[in-house]
């Protein structure tokens, strides 16, 4: 538990629950870390860790990424992430019973956190979880008729159109070499929008039947895993792990573009100045994999139709590349630094309003006396 401490304490958001689940000997935390603009929304992740402490981790950072990715579309929402880390051996029949029971953790936050679905959960699960969870929580079968993975696919896409434009002096995407990492639910559908954009796509999966169901569908070439960073392409597009954009990966790269939806793609922020020293653009993901949450919360929250929601995902990703890029080239900074100048400019901005309209009393605990309340 000791560094379950320390990762509390240097975390820069509000608060975190921690529930332990006696039925299913699985841990659940819902990390809160900003309700500046908005209640706290991020998806729910199910998954089974080997170490404790990374599942927090997932929590903390996710949530904080939630926080930018709401702020830099505009959307008056905070960011809030919940990972349920599960035994390696649990049961359908128990994780029945677990969905119930957190739907009613959900229920009692009363609005402070709303979710849908995520890496292991799914629309079903939601369905669950919505039965005491209600109506905090979003992404059922009944919400969409279509899948996540489309919307979180076409805010990809946009991206790579945008940049394309902005950063690859007006180019088009139609012939460009896209290299995807990835080709789970949201890469097989970014690769089938680039197809029909009339781009030339590469591909790779860690999956050997994933490899061999995309060859069948699709005339796309395979990269090889030791070949993945030094393959020649105009956008790489990671959309599998995080953490892969490093110091031993970066000096590799053979791309001009990074526009991926993976999470958290830096191992470091540095590591956004390593890739503009090289002349690689990188679209920083929180600015790039923001369809599927606009979709589920527009459509769910907002009263969006489908089209309505396809058409805020191109806008809102097109203008906040619009608004990195004038930042970037105004102040000759990277990406990534021009992008959290934006947020933190909104997130600030939204504190000195509440304040001076005696919306937030400064006097009520700060973010670490709740931190430090959570873990006891």
């Amino acid at each position: 538990m000791e560094k379950i401490k320390v990762l509390l304490e240097e975390w820069d958001g509000q608060e975190v629950i921690i529930h332990y689940d006696h039925e299913t000997n699985s841990w659940i935390f819902i990390a809160i870390h900003s309700t500046v603009l908005g209640p706290a929304d991020g998806g729910t992740r199910i998954l089974f860790y080997p170490d404790l402490n990374l599942a927090l981790l997932d929590a903390l950072s996710l949530a904080k990424g939630m926080t930018f990715k709401y702020a830099l579309s505009g959307i008056a929402r905070g960011g809030g992430k919940a990972v349920i880390a599960i035994p390696d051996d649990l049961e359908d029949s128990s994780l029945y019973g677990l969905l119930d029971r957190y739907g009613r953790l959900i229920k009692q936050l009363g609005g402070m956190f709303t979710t849908a679905t995520d890496i292991g959960s799914s629309s079903r699960d939601m369905d669950v979880i919505a039965q005491k969870g209600a109506p905090y929580v979003f992404g059922g079968t009944s919400n969409t008729s279509m899948e996540p993975g489309y919307f979180a696919a076409l805010g990809i896409f946009s991206a790579m159109e945008a940049v394309c434009r902005l950063f690859l002096k007006g180019e088009i995407i139609r012939g460009k070499r896209v290299l995807i990492q990835g080709v789970g639910n949201v890469g097989e559908k970014l690769l089938e929008c680039l197809i029909g954009a009339g781009a030339r796509v590469l591909f790779n999966d860690k999956s050997r039947s994933v490899i061999e169901r995309i060859r069948e569908k699709w005339d796309v070439e395979y990269i090889k895993d030791d070949k993945v960073y030094t393959t020649e392409c105009d956008i790489f597009s990671p959309n599998a792990i995080g953490g892969i954009l490093n110091s031993q990966t970066i000096p590799r790269l053979r791309c001009r573009a990074v526009v991926g939806g993976a999470n958290i793609q830096l191992k470091e922020p540095r590591h956004a100045g390593m890739l503009w020293k090289r002349g690689i653009i990188y679209a920083p993901d929180y600015a790039v994999n923001v369809g599927a949450a606009l979709a589920d919360l527009g459509m769910a929250d907002f009263g969006w139709t489908i089209e309505e929601a396809k058409k805020k995902i191109v806008v809102r990703v097109r203008d906040s590349l619009e608004k990195i890029h004038e930042i970037s080239l105004a102040e000759n900074i990277d990406t990534l630094m021009a992008a959290d100048s934006l947020v933190r400019g909104r997130l600030d901005a939204d504190i000195a309003g509440s304040v001076s309209n005696g919306a937030i009393n400064p006097g009520q605990g700060s973010s670490e006396e709740v931190k430090k309340n959570s873990a006891a």
